[in-house]
């Protein structure tokens, strides 16, 4: 294994304890999640009502700057939804072809800020919309990774700010035998462990 695959190695490992730490603050922060759907105590609900901000209390503190530029935040919903939908029917349409499992959009696409109480009804709208964005590209990316190791896993020469997961199973930059001797078996075994993966979330 090289020092590469090492850093990313230790990279997977900090994004699993970091999981398990959020794990147990969710219990410190007294709430469930039952079917997928979160649950708070009579108590905790209370508690969260108290630090309820007065909507128009909540814009006018915005200021009119910031006001200003809902148009535009907004406004960038629209080409969101469309590659939302763009690229759900090309991981349905293709990823049967390659042999590729689905990226479970729900893994990605989360929204549930919505349930908090200590937020009106226009934060609500805002976080809904913030999670809706950001997870589509969440899931965008899955996809788009899962095509990159399909037809090109070779790592790029300069560095990459912010790299995939699937990113460390590449081949090297200028390794030609090892990427034509190895191509096929990296994408049998990409779908192996997607597979994998996923019969271990459905139990």
């Amino acid at each position: 294994m090289t020092r590469i695959n090492e850093l990313l190695q230790k990279i997977e490992e900090l994004e699993t304890e970091l999981e398990q730490e959020l794990q147990a603050r969710r219990e410190g922060l007294e709430y469930t999640i039952q079917r997928r759907k979160v649950r708070f105590t009579r108590e905790v609900r209370a508690k969260q009502r108290a630090f309820l901000k007065k909507w128009l209390d909540y814009v006018y503190d915005s200021g009119p700057l910031i006001i200003l530029t809902i148009p535009i935040i907004w406004g960038a919903l629209i080409p969101c939804v469309i590659l939302d939908v763009v690229v759900t029917i090309y991981q349905f349409l293709c990823f049967p072809i390659y042999g590729i499992p689905f990226a479970r959009r729900r893994d990605y696409v989360v929204i549930d800020r919505q349930h908090l109480g200590y937020l009106n009804w226009l934060e609500k709208v805002n976080c809904m919309y913030c999670g809706y964005f950001n997870g589509v590209i969440a899931y965008v990316r899955e996809v788009a990774a899962r095509t990159e190791q399909y037809w090109c896993p070779v790592r790029h020469a300069r560095p990459v700010k912010s790299v995939h997961g699937h990113y460390r199973t590449f081949f090297e930059y200028g390794d030609a035998q090892g990427y034509r001797e190895g191509l096929e078996p990296a994408r049998k075994e990409l779908a192996r462990k997607l597979r994998e993966n996923l019969l271990g979330k459905k139990k």
